[in-house]
């Protein structure tokens, strides 16, 4: 089987949630067996160049490097939302021209809305012949509702419109992308009916992500760790922003007074980094990490306080199988088979998710039975190869 993958970026090094599942599909379809060629804008933290053939396929990954703040303005002007625009390069169209022209495919794979700016050229191309591909749409969050949550919860007036302005266009884009494909996966359960509740009719199914990182086979937390939470992340998105800022907000002067740390793992702007830093006490912001572990495996707890952006979150899973119990807000994370009291402990604010954290960083039994029953729920569940099959069998079917 032959599959034409049309995605944002080469996802090496996967170093947020986005990059890992699109990596992690793409090597589970390859390890298939099926011949597969990615289409992707080229990130020079990469060891990929143009045309890498590797085990798992042919890398198409033009020159323009991928740049996340390219032509704001210029999308304000476009019928494209920003998350599309920037990927639509003059040497990503003409790359997917000659791979169209090329064809004998199988299956053309939109790896999410970021790269629905090639759908009008899809379409145009097989216009009215009778050879047109299977074409998938892998969807990475329900976009339409995602990023109006996201557009009301911004205070400054002018950036709330351009931000709603914003989320019409993804909607409209995310809605042809529906129509337009002949099958559809969501990420969780909780997406896939926002999705039937438009299109019934169209074929759909979950692919939730695999797990292919650090497995503890046991870990004991006890009073000889630090007395520290953690929240992982890339902070680079605005909505991972305004999550972390309101929490640290809220829990930073409460756990300064119970000598509670807080550590914020992963990349984010430095002059955002800077701003929390100088309002905070408890909290220490690291930055980009080369190694994640160390700093896992010194948490008594991990925090996910996303009030917007819910979701399926693949952090969620690291810290699940290194052992790390989970303290969320209720709602802030979907597809994981997790039960509240039990192998997770949520909360309905970020007032109560912090005092619940001061509330039980002692407590190191119940700690450990909460990352004990979390693991045993999630073991068999995240395998990244059925992934693959899944792709396939969409591809396949009549």
């Amino acid at each position: 089987m032959r599959c034409l993958w049309l995605t944002l970026a080469d996802p090496e090094p996967q170093h947020n949630g986005q990059y890992v599942y699109s990596g992690g599909l793409i090597e589970s379809v390859a390890a298939t067996g099926s011949e597969i060629e990615v289409l992707g804008l080229r990130r020079p933290e990469s060891s990929r160049c143009n045309g890498t053939r590797d085990a798992h396929g042919v890398w198409w990954l033009p020159s323009d490097p991928l740049d996340p703040s390219q032509s704001r303005w210029g999308s304000l002007a476009s019928w494209l939302p920003h998350i599309a625009y920037r990927g639509r390069t003059a040497e990503m169209r003409r790359t997917l021209r000659d791979l169209l022209n090329k064809g004998g495919w199988d299956g053309i794979v939109f790896d999410g809305i970021s790269v629905g700016w090639a759908l009008d050229q899809v379409r145009d191309h097989y216009a009215g012949r009778r050879d047109r591909p299977r074409l998938i749409y892998v969807s990475h969050n329900h976009e339409e509702s995602l990023r109006a949550q996201v557009a009301e919860s911004q205070r400054p007036f002018l950036r709330r419109q351009a931000v709603r302005f914003d989320a019409v266009k993804v909607s409209r884009l995310e809605r042809d992308l529906v129509d337009s494909v002949d099958f559809v996966t969501a990420i969780t359960p909780e997406d896939l009916q926002l999705y039937r509740r438009r299109r019934n009719d169209k074929p759909m199914g979950v692919i939730t992500p695999g797990y292919s990182g650090r497995r503890l086979a046991e870990r004991r937390i006890s009073t000889r760790l630090p007395r520290r939470a953690i929240i992982v992340g890339s902070f680079d998105w605005i909505a991972k922003r305004m999550n972390l800022e309101e929490f640290v907000d809220v829990a930073d002067p409460l756990f300064a007074g119970q000598q509670v740390e807080l550590q914020a793992v992963g990349s984010a702007d430095e002059s955002f980094l800077r701003q929390l830093r100088r309002k905070t006490q408890a909290t220490r912001f690291t930055g980009t990490v080369a190694d994640l572990n160390r700093y896992l495996d010194e948490a008594r707890i991990a925090i996910v306080p996303e009030r917007n952006g819910g979701g399926f979150k693949l952090k969620v899973l690291e810290y699940v199988f290194n052992r790390i119990p989970v303290f969320a807000l209720s709602g802030s994370f979907a597809g994981v088979p997790l039960i509240h009291d039990d192998s997770v402990m949520l909360f309905p604010d970020h007032a109560a998710l912090a005092q619940g954290v001061v509330d039980a960083i002692d407590d190191v039994d119940f700690l450990n039975r909460l990352q004990e029953r979390a693991f045993a729920v999630c073991r068999d569940r995240f395998d990244w190869p059925s992934r693959g099959r899944q792709i396939l069998s969409a591809i396949a079917a009549p």
